[in-house]
């Protein structure tokens, strides 16, 4: 009879486990095997008390039955009704597991006890029983059982804090979590792991300062810990705090001299810190001591694009050529490189040769606005639409390009209708909602303009690209001159060497008859960036002001680079024809 029970008692558990029929896509199933629970793990008995009663087998055999027909709430009832009754820790485990997958707090807090009364030390039922507690939003319980885990587990801990907390995130329960931690840290303060996964936390939800005060908070108890300086660098650099992020990285290398990740982290560090020397220099030293680097090679090509190292750069990108997997993109940049200087003929050429891979797309988009530089637009058109049956999954980018058509050809309202409809799909798309800007400026739509532009800054309040043309268009059609310059000197704070915004503010000078203060910024904007509407402006400010000798020498500089200019060619109708 003893021996009936346990084979009887040992199907009973495993049967529920064996069920193929459970369909489900709740992540808590995998989640929770990331945290060593298993949800409806198989179980082997060795041992059951020969005095188990036949009401507590019928439990079993019920719960088994229930779990095979996906009745999990009965299967619960019956598991822990005869964990009730039976003084063996597997049947409350299994109990606990059903309950924490069907999400029945009360039951599995109820089993999760009976457990811990066996088997105290258990991790896994100490894990169960802390996310059970954060879901049920008891916060006593969630840190007395995280203090539990962590003494049994202080090398784990860090884990199972980050996959408590993607369980939590899931069901919108962050700030709680972080309360935990909170209480969990002033229990034990000396625990640097705490303040640490805070921080992550913290991060996850674009709490940057806080996040910034946790990492400090695991850094005063663990100076030394590499982990931790290095997510303090990432999240300082993110933050643009690039000097705290340079000395965090230089401790955590002082660390481990020789890491290449390290290195490789202050090299794009740089980058982000726009100081492209200096990262050009890094990673000259990767490519130097391992030529097979081929990322590195790439990278110090993209630099030197971007200081614009232009002979350099293209010498570097066509050594990638013969490498199979770069190849595409080191197509791209010399297209672009060929673009930049008016080469069109050459451009087109390298976008051709891209016609796989990630940079495929962006070479086709890239090829049509050759065609459009070049005035080909039934080429262009017909490009357009081969890409629209290429890439399906990219109609707002296709829908773009259109735009953009129509936009070179003059077609404005054309332009405007395409880039509404791309936005009934993209509501949000900062670029769809700038570009359509410009164009409503063109049909004299400036409410939609002004519109756009703000929407975009109450996302982005530091977007210099929408604030500058948001002033630039105040001034240049409204008298909105005060509300402008809020815009343009925001702007310029932002991004003090940008030319253009330098022109902008220049421009309000000149509308507000401040002359020459606004020849002063149009002159420093025209030497950074000569380009055509620079000149126009810097032109007239210089003819008005009576300094017309200079002011042909800046026109005719620039209109012999691009004699059908629109901007040139207004300041010529306007002030040169009428001086004949």
């Amino acid at each position: 009879m003893k021996r009936w029970l346990e084979i009887a008692l040992v199907l009973a558990l495993t049967g529920c486990s064996s069920a193929p029929q459970i369909k489900t896509d709740n992540q808590t199933v995998k989640a929770a095997e990331k945290l060593d629970v298993p949800v409806l793990a198989e179980e082997s008995l060795d041992h059951i008390d020969s005095s188990i009663e036949p009401a507590v087998l019928y439990l079993l055999m019920a719960a088994e039955l229930a779990g095979q027909r996906n009745q999990y709430g009965l299967a619960l009832d019956g598991y822990l009704q005869a964990a009730r009754k039976v003084d063996d820790p597997r049947v409350a485990k299994r109990a606990a597991q059903i309950g924490m997958f069907i999400k029945d707090q009360k039951k599995t807090q109820e089993a999760v006890e009976i457990w811990l009364k066996y088997e105290p030390e258990n991790l896994t039922a100490r894990k169960i029983a802390t996310l059970n507690a954060l879901r049920s939003a008891e916060r006593g319980e969630a840190v007395q059982h995280l203090s539990a885990a962590m003494e049994l587990d202080p090398a784990g801990f860090e884990s199972t804090l980050v996959e408590m907390g993607r369980l939590m995130e899931k069901d919108g329960k962050y700030d709680f979590v972080f309360d935990v931690l909170e209480d969990l840290s002033a229990k034990h303060p000396d625990q640097a792991v705490i303040f640490f996964v805070q921080s992550v936390f913290a991060a996850k939800q674009q709490k940057t300062q806080l996040a910034m005060q946790k990492i400090e908070a695991a850094l005063a108890i663990q100076p030394e810990w590499r982990k931790a300086l290095v997510y303090q660098v990432q999240l300082a650099g993110r933050d643009g705090d690039f000097d705290l992020a340079l000395k965090s990285l230089d401790k955590a290398q002082s660390l481990k001299p020789d890491d290449q990740q390290l290195l490789k982290m202050k090299a794009q560090l740089m980058v982000d810190a726009k100081r492209y020397p200096e990262a050009e220099s890094l990673y000259q030293q990767f490519y130097d001591k391992n030529p097979e680097d081929v990322e590195s090679q790439f990278a110090i090509a993209l630099l030197q694009l971007q200081q614009k190292k232009i002979d350099q750069a293209e010498k570097s990108f066509k050594a990638l050529l013969t490498n199979s997997q770069w190849k595409n993109r080191a197509s791209f940049y010399l297209g672009r490189i060929a673009f930049d200087n008016k080469n069109y003929d050459q451009a087109l050429v390298w976008f051709d040769k891209v016609t796989s891979g990630g940079f495929a797309f962006d070479s086709a988009a890239s090829a049509v606005s050759v065609l459009l530089n070049q005035k080909k637009f039934d080429e262009a058109a017909a490009r357009i639409d081969e890409m629209e049956l290429k890439y399906p999954d990219k109609t707002v980018k296709v829908l773009r390009l259109k735009a953009e058509m129509f936009n070179e050809s003059k077609g404005y309202q054309k332009a405007f209708d395409i880039l509404t409809e791309a936005l009934h799909i993209e509501p949000e798309n900062r670029d769809l909602l700038y570009i359509r800007a410009l164009v409503a400026e063109e049909l004299d739509r400036l409410d939609v303009l002004e519109n756009d532009l703000k929407k975009i800054l109450s996302k982005k309040p530091n977007d210099a690209a929408a604030l500058n043309a948001l002033g630039y268009t105040l001034v240049d059609r409204t008298d909105r001159y005060s509300e402008a310059e809020s815009y343009l000197l925001k702007a310029l704070e932002l991004e003090p060497d940008e030319p253009v915004i330098i022109d902008s503010y220049g421009w309000l000078q000149y509308k507000r008859g401040n002359l020459m203060e606004a020849i002063q910024y149009l002159r420093q904007a025209f030497n950074a960036q000569a380009e055509n509407e620079i000149a126009a402006h810097l032109a007239e400010v210089l003819w008005v002001s009576g300094n017309k000798k200079e002011a042909l020498k800046v026109f005719d500089q620039a209109i012999l680079k691009s004699p059908e200019d629109e901007y040139l060619l207004d300041f010529k109708e306007r002030f040169l024809n009428q001086a004949e």
